[in-house]
């Protein structure tokens, strides 16, 4: 069984910052990207950012510049600091990776149940 789990959520006012955290546990034998991704209320779930095991990050293009993902490849944790944060930021955050399971040949994705993100004076 592999679990995520998130943390870090929480109310911000605009202009703020905030870090997430996303622990990945159970029976891992590796892990290629770990990413988040939010969904507005109303909204299609998007991706805000992803990091691979080894490569470049990636990110929306309405983050670039305030958002920073980074990841411990030994504590298999990958983190999202938020700064400048606005109200347009609101949003459920999802941590998302792509994860080998002992003694399987294959990938699965994997989804941790969101942390709330609510940006407002």
């Amino acid at each position: 069984q592999v679990q995520l789990v998130e943390s870090g959520g929480g109310l911000v006012q605009p202009g703020g910052s905030l870090r997430l955290s996303c622990a990945a546990s159970g029976s891992i034998f590796s892990i290629r990207a770990m990413g988040w991704y939010r969904q507005a209320l109303g909204k299609q779930r998007e991706l805000v950012a992803v990091i691979p095991s080894g490569g470049s990050t990636v990110y929306t293009d309405s983050v670039k510049g305030r958002f920073t993902i980074s990841r411990d490849n030994a504590k298999n944790t990958a983190d999202l600091q938020m700064n400048s944060l606005k109200p347009e930021d609101t949003a459920v955050y999802y941590c998302n990776a792509d994860i080998r399971r002992h003694l399987t040949t294959y990938y699965d994705d994997y989804w941790g149940r969101g942390t709330q993100v609510t940006v407002s004076s």
